[in-house]
């Protein structure tokens, strides 16, 4: 029985703890094959084995977070406020995610948000009046009360709830019991101090919260919105979605292009930068093929569209990206198993620091009561949680910018231990333009030798296949072509015009028992052979790529420790190219499989860091497969580079590559000093707690501080510098 895969958003999910305990419990339901909830994006992404298992884990969403409403992604519902109500919360009151069609529509909850400082204001104000009165008299007391209410009391309401659903260890609860703690022992003005520390302090992290969506929404922002369908002459506003392969649409100055297609009229330059990361626009006429996600800068242009939304370029770099999150880091892994031991290990700690003293040793009460009381404040891994997937979308989001797409925080982490980069020659280094430069004939006319291998390579879509139909240039009789036989690594076989032609490499030559002449020129040389018979070569020449000595040069500033080319081409040719722009080894002459082998051999010595694999992705899918990361060049418009590897590059700068690797390093070190910090920190705090020096206070900052400055610290990694 087949599967069902479904995303739903889970509106109001504003806690990256919540998310982790959702998921968790979820993926524990009997008939869940896989399940991801990313708490950025708020989707929930699922499969299971039928509609019944789905129904019951929207239930559970709802149990664990009785707010959250579920709805399946591309159909919108209005909920009921934004403001998180279980949970280690990040209250994100000034966003709303609406997803309609898929598309992130952001809306601004400012009211609610002005609400929320007004609620904390007032109890502010009270607070201060209490203070001014005696500590001790009823007015006093009173005024601490409504205060303590007025911020406080949605707080105890969510643990209540909590409790009766068995959600126990939540910052609700635990804020809850810190500060009536407080009240008990007659700490009234630091109990409603530290209450108020705390929503404001939630408040400023749900704004952090909300600014980081909306500057990841805006990565997402290449969706087009709408298309211009010609019916009968007449244009047509209607959904990308809509719209046909063969129908013709219309893309006027500032409009993005909605889908894939061909002009068909007009001339424009286009700004391709959210797809390319290239500040320069680019000049598009008639014939011209373009992507969806380009943005016309000032002419009129008609498309004839070549692929549907959902198969277009835009549609897979977005889902690509969005999917991103699910493939989580190593780091991610362990702060999700760290944050579910952590809270309730701090909790029992707290227990025992308020009863042993006291009635093993003959402490007072109130004193050991009041260091516990600090522990529970403390004990919510809010910083962690939240702040180190959004540093990893952040550095994946930042990537995007600059036309690198990764596609997992996985590889993003993996990306940083890269010592060796190995590459593909043709189409990476070099730009796959061949051209046929000199032809060699012996006892045949030269004509005649480029007509027989055209004929030959004519059914190939291979770029020097292509060079040679191209200088041939006249129109090819397949009737005339029989017994076409193609050798992998070596070249074609076929009867021509009654005639035996061998179109292919010196091994291709030497298993025919013919002997070649002994040639230096630099290219790629192309033997032929008619009626057992060597009948002399075409040479064509390849050009290698402006970018090619700069990338490697970058690489080496990078400490990449070895630098290596794969080639099926000969090896006068691969090692002038290498030493042109700087590699340190060559392997040329390597059949197909001979380069997945070679790979295996580098994998195997190297077990000191990671290898990467630098391909086109269209011919390379096995080697870019089986390095531990494989990068594909030029993914624009290729759909096999986007499915191949494991980052795309979306130009075919090798210059790029260092890019990635750079910001896979900022963003660990993002990663690392978000964790430390945290850690150090809180440990600190919890220290000092236990020796009764730290205040209820320092702990609110030790908790709810940290958390807003870890965020805005994991942000940096949607700007990191090339």
């Amino acid at each position: 029985m087949k599967s069902i895969k479904k995303t739903y958003i889970l509106d109001g999910l504003d806690c990256g703890n919540c998310a982790n305990k959702i998921q968790l419990a979820i993926s524990k339901l009997d008939g869940v094959e896989s399940i991801n909830i990313d708490f950025l994006t708020k989707k929930m992404k699922i499969e299971a084995r039928d509609e019944k298992v789905l129904e019951e884990a929207k239930a559970t969403v709802v149990k664990i977070e009785s707010h959250v409403k579920v709805r399946e992604e591309g159909y919108k519902i209005e909920h009921e406020g934004s403001t998180c109500h279980d949970g280690c919360c990040s209250r994100d009151s000034n966003e709303e995610s609406h997803n309609h069609h898929g598309h992130n529509h952001e809306h601004d909850h400012g009211s609610e948000g002005n609400n929320e400082l007004i609620k904390i204001g007032i109890a502010a104000v009270i607070f201060l009046i209490a203070i001014i009165f005696n500590s001790n008299s009823y007015i006093s007391i009173a005024l601490f009360i409504i205060s303590y209410i007025i911020v406080g009391g949605e707080v105890l309401l969510r643990a209540f709830k909590n409790i009766l659903r068995g959600q126990v260890f939540d910052e609700n609860f635990l804020m809850a019991i810190a500060t009536i703690g407080a009240f008990s022992i007659g700490e009234m003005s630091e109990g409603v101090g530290v209450m108020l520390f705390y929503s404001v302090g939630e408040y400023f992290q749900g704004r952090a919260v909300s600014n980081s969506r909306k500057n990841i929404a805006e990565l997402m922002d290449i969706r087009p919105d709408y298309a211009n369908l010609l019916v009968d002459g007449k244009e047509e506003k209607v959904s990308p979605e809509k719209v046909s392969i063969g129908d013709i649409i219309v893309i006027k100055p500032g409009e993005k292009v909605p889908l894939d297609g061909t002009i068909t009229e007009g001339k424009s330059m286009m700004d391709t930068s959210a797809l390319t990361g290239e500040s320069v626009p680019r000049v598009v006429e008639e014939g011209n093929d373009i992507l969806g996600g380009f943005i016309n800068k000032n002419g009129l242009l008609k498309i004839k569209v070549t692929k549907e939304f959902s198969e277009s370029t835009v549609a897979k770099i977005l889902d690509l990206v969005e999917n991103a999150n699910a493939k989580k880091a190593k780091a991610e892994n362990f702060i999700t198993k760290f944050s579910r031991y952590y809270t309730p290990v701090v909790v029992i700690v707290a227990v025992l620091l308020a009863v042993v003293p006291p009635l093993f040793f003959g402490k007072v009460f109130s004193d050991w009561l009041y260091r516990a009381l600090i522990f529970l404040v403390i004990s919510c891994p809010c910083a962690l949680v939240i702040s180190i997937p959004l540093s990893f979308f952040g550095g994946i989001g930042g990537a995007s910018k600059k036309g690198i797409l990764i596609k997992g925080g996985n590889y993003l982490d993996i990306l940083k231990d890269a010592n060796i980069v190995v590459f593909d020659k043709t189409g990476t280094i070099t730009k796959g333009n061949f051209n046929v430069t000199k032809i060699e004939s012996i006892d045949i006319d030269d004509r005649e030798l480029l007509k027989y291998a055209a004929y030959c390579e004519s059914y190939s879509n291979h770029p020097i296949a292509l060079s040679i139909l191209k200088a041939f240039g006249d129109n090819i009789d397949k009737e005339s072509i029989k017994n076409y036989e193609e050798i992998s690594g070596h070249g074609i076989k076929a009867t021509i015009f009654e005639r035996e032609v061998a179109v292919g490499n010196e091994k291709l030559m030497n298993k025919l028992g013919l002997e070649v002449p002994n040639i230096n020129e630099i290219g790629t040389i192309v033997h032929v052979a008619i009626d057992g018979a060597y009948s002399g070569y075409i040479l064509i020449a390849d050009e290698i790529k402006e970018s090619s000595k700069e990338g490697i040069k970058l690489l080496k500033k990078l400490n990449i420790r070895d630098t290596i080319m794969l080639t099926g081409d000969n090896k006068v040719i691969a090692e002038n190219i290498a030493k042109e722009v700087g590699i340190d080894k060559v392997y040329s002459e390597l059949l197909p499989s001979g380069k997945v082998e070679k790979m295996e051999e580098i994998l195997e010595k190297n077990k000191d860091g990671k290898v990467i694999f630098v391909g086109d992705g269209v011919n390379d899918a096995p080697v870019l497969a089986r390095a531990d990361i494989g990068i594909a060049m030029g993914g624009l418009g290729s759909d096999a580079a986007i499915e191949a590897a494991d980052v795309v590059i979306m130009t075919d700068e090798l210059t790029k590559i260092s890019s990635a690797i750079k910001i896979s390093r900022k963003t660990k070190q993002i990663v690392i000093t978000n964790i430390v910090f945290a850690l150090v920190v809180k440990g600190i705090f919890l220290l000092l707690g236990a020796m009764g020096i730290a205040t209820m206070w320092e702990a609110v900052f030790s908790d709810v501080g940290v958390s807003i400055i870890a965020i805005l610290n994991a942000m940096r990694a949607l700007n990191i510098k090339e």
